[in-house]
């Protein structure tokens, strides 16, 4: 199946890379993909195959910093000096609009992995319209008062390593803290416990780079604000929500952080919210030993609430 690449400019002028799986034939739906942390778009591919398979026309970009949509001469993972993280949120939307254009009567998902997560959660609030249906993977809800130091440690390594800086210190509070109590055999066995798939990324240059302390700062500034009533309040309550981990993501405390972010948005009054937290499984559910499984649940959500009826 071919995958068709392209650039798309960002509304700031920043030029993304596109990726497009297209259907034999007229789409019957759309899917949008939103990636994670270190990663790129590549790495989706087999899972956009599966929803191009029942007829769905599947759309991905490259963060800021990230595959290739690295500016020349920069180093990948970083989001920009002022504002990255809510240009990333804009860079969805206006994704989510040409897309939209592009195919105005289609019905439309949106799924959307760790950081790219969180991007979704704040696209989410600001930008609802943008999906029928949205798919958060990998994210918890509001995090633990421990945080609060990581975001004070992260400022004094920007003050000492500057923006574009990388710190060896806030990769062991994250990264490093993540992979405590797996096999050890590599820095990344909590993502999967598939250790092929796990080899690939630590393999692969595009993965697993460490992103500039800048890119953490605003990260882990926008996390808290993302299950307050004013990022969520402008939501529909019919909105389907489908949240879902691995009882064994370390990146969110487990089950209890995607438990969090289901509850949040409850108790924000959504009526269609779905949590499934995999026994077992670890950061990326797309990469684990029962990603088929996932996959299939994932692709059975999404039809019933964009194509509800016969199929």
């Amino acid at each position: 199946m071919t995958v068709h690449r392209d650039t798309f400019r960002a509304p700031d002028g920043y030029e993304l890379a596109t990726y497009r799986w297209e259907p034999e034939g007229e789409p019957r739906a759309i899917l949008q993909l939103v990636h994670g942390m270190a990663e790129h778009m590549m790495r989706y591919a087999a899972f956009a195959e599966t929803f191009v398979e029942r007829g769905f026309l599947v759309h991905g970009h490259e963060h800021r910093g990230h595959g290739h949509s690295v500016p020349t001469g920069e180093r990948p993972g970083h989001i920009g000096d002022h504002d990255g993280f809510a240009k990333m949120v804009g860079d969805l939307h206006a994704r989510a609009e040409a897309v939209k254009r592009e195919h105005p009567d289609l019905p439309r998902a949106i799924f959307c992995h760790s950081m790219g997560g969180y991007v979704g959660q704040a696209a989410l609030g600001q930008h609802p319209e943008d999906a029928d249906a949205w798919i958060i993977s990998g994210n918890g809800g509001k995090p633990p008062l421990i945080a609060t130091a990581g975001r004070g440690i992260a400022r004094v390594e920007r003050m000492r390593l500057g923006k574009k800086g990388v710190s060896a210190l806030v990769r062991k509070l994250t990264f490093g803290d993540f992979n405590k109590g797996f096999e050890g055999r590599t820095d990344f066995d909590w993502l999967s416990r598939d250790q092929d798939r796990v080899n690939a990324y630590a393999a692969d240059p595009l993965c697993g780079y460490d992103v500039s302390i800048e890119t953490w700062v605003q990260l882990l500034d926008a996390i808290p604000t993302l299950t307050q009533p004013a990022n969520l309040a402008g939501i529909p309550k019919e909105k389907p929500i489908y949240v879902l981990a691995g009882s064994r993501d370390t990146s969110i405390g487990g089950a209890r952080g995607a438990e969090n972010l289901a509850r949040a948005y409850r108790e924000a009054g959504l009526l269609d919210v779905t949590l499934k937290v995999w026994p077992e499984g670890r950061h990326e559910m797309l990469n684990e030993l029962n990603r088929a499984d996932v996959t299939a649940a994932l692709v059975a959500w999404t039809e019933e609430r964009l194509l509800p009826g016969p199929r």
